[in-house]
Order: structure tokens, then C-alpha cells, then sequence
């Protein structure tokens, strides 16, 4: 668990394993929130293997915006298996301990999960903007090669911008101190463990939030400004009404998913009174958008849900 590492004049402790300690002062019965997160994740899981079936098996679905869907889908099940089977392991089997490397890894898994939902979420937004506001030009703009360059696009940048986060992290002196007060290996968690300054760690990770969150938040809200302003130029409230109908699953994740992160960005700063909201709100994050994504657009989406009904042979009247 510790190595020694000598010099010259000094010597030191160099940690060789974190150890996760779950949920803040909820140690003595934190095994009982395993029972809601393994039904989140299982949830997730089955979901969205149904979402890809779905549109895989419904000729209708076959659209940019439904392929966007799946990708989303995907993003989902990878966010939500880089983080629950090692949290459900600690809650179960008490298996705390991660090595160096593996939190590493973990740390920037999430993050190129998280940054490609984010990215998603605007492809999705510049799909819906171009269907509304320049419905002559949809399909000459929004192609399957439009989906694949805005894919691999959003893919590079996300890989690529991350990785300096878990690198910066990898290059602090952790001394002494390995326990880090959460089920995962969020860069606040464990660089808050170093015995050296994380001041340039603290800063880019801020600025990647800037950057990535942030513009993609901006571009999303601009899309739908642009929306909302042609919808109200129609003279059929019908004709509006049907509009934004294609728009408020997709509305309804987005407010989830960047309010969240406000929120946790925000309760940063109670960590230290009261720990464990930072903490629940960082696993809840990573576990109920995956869930809540799919059985929303099943819910609202009328073409996805006929596709279901279908799929699972069910007969039922939609109106």
C-alpha cells in the first residue's frame, strides 16, 4: 500500500493503492444504497439495449436524429459500466482498494464519457435546429455522413482534451493519506490526497469545464433560441405546437444533465461541512441521466415508441 522513497537529506511515504471509502458518513449502512444504484444500473443496461434494438429493427427510425440517439445510448452504457460495478463491489464485498493506474484510467474514462454526452447533446440540438428552422435544407445538410464527421469529431476532441486530466493528476506526490472520501476517482477526490501543489491539475480541470461544458451549453442554448424564435414566427399554433413536440424529451435531459453539474460544481464548497452531497450528487450524475435518457424518449417520442411496441410486440393505441 505504501512504498518508501528516500533522498539525499529526506524521506517520504509514496502511496501504491487508493482506497475508496464510499459515501460520506454512511459507512455503517451505506450497503443498503446498493440495492436503488444496482436497479439504476441494470436499468440503464437493459434500456438502452432496447433503444439500439429499436432503431437497429425500425425501418422509420433510420434518421440522423435517431442515429444521434443511439450514439447517446452507447455513451449511456459506457458512463454508467465505468462506474457502477467498482461502487456496487466496495457496497457488497467491501473491495475498496484501486490501484494507481486503474483510478487513473477510471478518472479519465469518466471524463471522456461525460464530454462526449455533453457533445451529443449539441449534435442532437443542431439537428432539431436544422429540422425546424431549415426544413428545405434537412436532408442535404443533416446526412449519415454529417452524423459520422460529427461523431468522430466530438470522439477526438473529447479523448484527446481529457487527457491531460488523469496525466496531471498521475504526477502528484501522494503522501501518507490514501483514502479518498467517495466510490470513485473523481480529480478532486484524489488530487485533494496530494502532499505537493495541484494548483495547474485544479486549474486545467476548471478550464476544460469552461471549454467543453461550457461551450457546448452555449451552442445548445443558441440552437434552441434560434428555435424557439422561428416557432413563434408560424401562424398555426398547431403547426408550433408540433414543432416543439420533437424538441422537449430532448429539452428535458439537457435541463437534467448541465443543471447537475451546476449544482455539483456549486456544492463544492459545502464538501467540507457536509461531504456526502457532492459525493451522492457526483454518483447520481453518472448513473440517473443513462437511465432517465432512454425511458424518457420512450415516453415522449411517438415514432420510438410505436418502434417499441413493435419490437415487443405489444398492441396498444397511441394516440
Amino acid at each position: 500500500m505504501f512504498q518508501e522513497l528516500s533522498g539525499a537529506n529526506s524521506s517520504k511515504v509514496q502511496v501504491s493503492e487508493f482506497v475508496l471509502m464510499g459515501f460520506p458518513g454512511l459507512h455503517t449502512w451505506q450497503h443498503w444504497l446498493s440495492l436503488p444504484l444496482a436497479w439504476l444500473y441494470l436499468l440503464a443496461l437493459s434500456a438502452n439495449i432496447l433503444i439500439l434494438i429499436v432503431i437497429k429493427h425500425e425501418a422509420t427510425l433510420h434518421q440522423p436524429m435517431y442515429h444521434f440517439l443511439g450514439i447517446l445510448a452507447v455513451v449511456d452504457m459506457g458512463l454508467a459500466t465505468t462506474i457502477m460495478p467498482k461502487i456496487l463491489a466496495i457496497l457488497w464485498f467491501d473491495a475498496k482498494a484501486i490501484s494507481l493506474p486503474e483510478c487513473f484510467l477510471q478518472m479519465y474514462v469518466i471524463h471522456c464519457f461525460v464530454g462526449m454526452e455533453s457533445g451529443v447533446f449539441v449534435c442532437m440540438a443542431v439537428d432539431r435546429y436544422v429540422a425546424i428552422c431549415r426544413p428545405l435544407h434537412y436532408t442535404s445538410i443533416v446526412t449519415g455522413s454529417f452524423v459520422a464527421r460529427a461523431t468522430v469529431f466530438m470522439a477526438l476532441r473529447n479523448c484527446l482534451l481529457t487527457i491531460p486530466v488523469p496525466v496531471l493528476a498521475a504526477q502528484r506526490q501522494f503522501c501518507s493519506r490514501n483514502e479518498i472520501e467517495h466510490c470513485l476517482c473523481s480529480n478532486r477526490g484524489v488530487t485533494s490526497l496530494a502532499c505537493d501543489d495541484r494548483t495547474i491539475s485544479s486549474m486545467y480541470q476548471l478550464l476544460l469545464a469552461w471549454t467543453l461544458m461550457g461551450s457546448d451549453l452555449g451552442l445548445i442554448m443558441l440552437s434552441y433560441a434560434l428555435i424557439l424564435h422561428s416557432v413563434l414566427k408560424l401562424n398555426s399554433a398547431g403547426a408550433a405546437s408540433r414543432a416543439l413536440s420533437t424538441c422537449t424529451s430532448h429539452l428535458i435531459l439537457i435541463l437534467f444533465f448541465y443543471t447537475v453539474i451546476v449544482v455539483l460544481s456549486v456544492t463544492h464548497r459545502a464538501a467540507v461541512t457536509v461531504p456526502l452531497i457532492p459525493v451522492l450528487l457526483n454518483v447520481l450524475h453518472n448513473v440517473i441521466p443513462p437511465a432517465l435518457n432512454p425511458v424518457v424518449y420512450a415516453l415522449k417520442n411517438k415514432e420510438l415508441r410505436h418502434g417499441l411496441y413493435k419490437v415487443l410486440k405489444l398492441k396498444v393505441k397511441d394516440n
